[in-house]
Formats: structure tokens, sequence, C-alpha cells
């Protein structure tokens, strides 16, 4: 076989595994950085390497489209900007990114000042009861609240318990996803009302209201506005109540890092704004590191529309890409000590000659996560406020295990018990 359509090693056998990251891990050590798979009767290449994660992802991104792996994601939030391509998918991001502009998170970070440090009230309660707290559910709540109180402002507690089963219930089945479409109703009537009564809030509902397409100048549809809503509410939630719930985690785990991360909010004597995040350096690098040990979105999919190569290898039109950021954060010839929590290890000195692809929790290239600041912006201000007062201590036996499904979640709660910290130590 000529150079040109060199195809890459990897099992013969066509697999359906339920552990799909467990399976990916195994073929990885067995056949190195890009395996061939044939995966639920689809032609796979499994990718590790950072150049062929850029090459995709990046320099070739227009000759891809999303992944079969996203169908699941279309049953529960039809063709919002996570699943939309093309033309679609260029106007609604165009449409939608003001909204997640650095001037848009000034009063959203003052937000989620505010429904953390309800949050932190109620873990100080229970750690002078002696009661354990659901930091997995807890997490869940309050990330949920964050991204409804973000999209419909003053109209939240109307809209709030409708969407309370995304954090009461944790299995993502067909009767989940009919039971979440059916909210579009609710969106549809909190738009209608605002129409109704020329009313505008500085929300994203009223910026998707306000929206007009670059091209025709016409409003945003409704069925449009449904589904870029139900999108955000479930990218903008889970992702980051996961986060979270590793990152009270291993700082259980790792009292040496939750010293030093005291050690730095002890410089914070007020409740922080979105100005003072920067000073808070050692903060960020704890939440980038939890990241990169368990990615929210541990998998990105792609589809080539033409064919192509990754080095010497030959891809052929139709082929599935699976670009693992966990396994490409897991390397073990990118990360020393690769399983091990060091958040100094993503300090600036140390990260300066770090190839770009090496850590992509909010996957890369045009596809990337709209709301990476948002998000970064939310869980840095829960750290802060939370860890300046409070440490929590593991209530298990054993690790929690990992359920890979569309996020990297737990697969049983993270039960916990909070300490509140000696005045000296904040």
């Amino acid at each position: 076989m000529s150079p040109a359509h060199r195809i890459p090693p990897g099992p013969t056998e066509d697999v359906q595994p339920e552990d799909l990251l467990g399976w990916m891990g195994h073929q990885f050590k067995q056949f190195g950085d890009i395996y061939k798979a044939s995966l639920y009767g689809t032609r796979v290449y499994a990718v590790r390497d950072l150049e062929f994660t850029n090459h995709v992802l990046v320099e070739n991104s227009p000759s891809y489209v999303k992944g079969q792996f996203i169908k699941r994601v279309a049953i529960l939030l039809g063709n919002g900007l996570m699943v939309s391509e093309g033309d679609l998918w260029k106007r609604q991001r165009t449409m939608i990114q003001p909204s997640f502009h650095r001037k848009s998170m000034v009063a959203m970070a003052k937000m989620m000042v505010a429904v953390n440090s309800s949050l932190r009230d109620r873990w100080l309660r229970a750690a002078k009861t002696k009661d354990s707290i659901n930091v997995t559910r807890d997490t869940s709540a309050m990330a949920l609240e964050v991204v409804l109180r973000s999209i419909f402002g003053d109209d939240y507690d109307d809209a709030a318990s409708h969407f309370a089963l995304l954090s009461e219930q944790h299995i993502r089945d067909l009767a989940f996803a009919q039971s979440f479409r059916a909210l579009g109703k609710v969106i549809v009537e909190l738009a209608d009302r605002r129409r109704k009564a020329s009313s505008s809030s500085e929300d994203i509902l009223s910026d998707l209201l306000r929206a007009r397409d670059p091209e025709t100048g016409h409003p945003m549809p409704d069925r449009q506005i449904v589904n870029e809503i139900l999108t955000l509410i479930v990218a903008g939630h889970e992702t980051t109540a996961s986060t979270l719930n590793w990152t009270w985690y291993l700082l259980s785990q790792h009292p040496d890092v939750e010293e030093r991360l005291s050690k730095e909010l002890g410089n914070l004597t007020k409740l922080p704004e979105l100005e003072d995040l920067p000073k808070f350096p050692y903060t960020r690098q704890v939440l980038d590191e939890s990241m990169r040990l368990y990615p929210a979105g541990w998998l990105v999919t792609r589809k080539a529309l033409e064919d192509d190569q990754l080095g010497d290898y030959f891809v052929p039109a139709g082929t599935e890409i699976y670009i693992s950021p966990y396994f490409i954060q897991r390397h073990p010839k990118i990360w020393s000590d690769p399983d091990r929590f060091n958040p100094d290890r993503l300090s600036p000195e140390n990260s300066r000659d770090r190839h770009r692809m090496a850590l992509i929790p909010f996957s890369a290239g045009p596809r990337n996560c709209i709301g990476a600041l948002f998000a970064r912006v939310e869980m840095q201000i829960h750290l802060m406020i939370i860890a300046k007062q409070l440490r929590l201590r593991y209530a298990g036996s054993a690790p929690p295990e990992l359920d890979a499904g569309v996020n990297l979640r737990s697969k049983s709660d993270i039960i916990m018990y909070p300490e509140v910290k000696p005045i000296e130590n904040r």
C-alpha cells in the first residue's frame, strides 16, 4: 500500500462497547496515538496525537462536520449551536456571541457571587451541625440556577421550577429527552410575554429576541430560540457542575494543594468581582488541572466530508474521527506523571512551551465552546467564595467511578463533610 493510502492499525472486529472510555484507553495502549476501529457499525479513527488533533479541529476544520456522537445530543437539544452545521451554525454563532463577550460578564459575575454566597451559607450551616452535604447535587443545582438566571433574568422564578429535572434526574434516556424538549413551550411563552409587553432585560433571552440575522436582518425564529436556549442550559449546567464535583474531590485528596489554595485565598478580603479573578492565579490552576484530569467534554467527534491525510495515514471521506481530550490530557509523552493532580504544572512558567492542543477542555478551533469564559468565571467565583471559608472531607472509602456518557460525571453522588477553616487560614 502506498504511503498516501496507509491505514492506521487497530482491532478488526466491529465493537459496541458499553464502557467506551475504558475500551478506547485499552486500544491506545495497544496501538499507539492513532488507530482504526469499527465502532457501532461506523469506521472510526481514534486520535490522541496533537498535530492530528490540530489538523482536524483547527487547520482543516472546514473539511469536517460534527460526528455521530452528537446525534445523542441532537435528540435532546434539536438543531442548536452544538449540533448545527454550515451557514446556519455561522449565523447563529454570530447572533449568540455578544451574550458571552467580557462586557456581558460583569453583571453575570455579580449574580454568580450571590448564588454561590447562598450555597456557602448552606454548607456553613451543615459544617456547624456536622452534617454531610451532597456535593454532586448541590453544585448541579447551583450551576443550573446560574445558567437559568443568566438566560431568563427577572423571569427566573417563572422558569426555574420547570427545569428542575436537570438536577433531579441523572439518567439521560429517551424519556428524559422528551420531557426536556417539551420545556420549549415555557421558553416560547416567556418570549411572547416580553414581545407583548415590549419589555427587554439584560439577559440572554432578550439578547436572542433582539438579535438579527447578519444577512437578512430577520429575527431568530422561535423554534431556533428554543433550540439555542435548551443547548445553553444543558451545556452551561452539566459541564460546570461536573468540573466542580471533581475539583472538590481532588482537593479533599490533596491537602497540600488545598492548603496552598487556602493561602492564596487569604488575600481575598471581600466578595470577588470580575476584575479580581486574575489576582488569584493558583485558584485558576486548580480548576484547569481538574479539567485536565476530568474534562467534562471527554470526547469530540468529527466526520470527514472529503478524503484527507493525517500525517502518513489516509482518511477516506465519511470516516469518523474520535478525539478525546481525556486521553490527550493524560498522555504520558505530553505530561509528566500524567495521572497526578498537580496544579503547579499549569503555572505560566511551566506552560510556555506546551502545545496548544495539549489542554483542550473546551475543545479548539472555530467550534470551541462559546461559553468558555462564562464557565471559567463561574467556577472561579464558586471556588473562591467557598474555599475561602470551608474545606470538604470526602465521606467515601473508595474513589468515585467514572460515568463517561455525553459528559464525564461521577457514577454516584459525591458526599462530603464541610469543615469551617480556622480564622488564621482564611
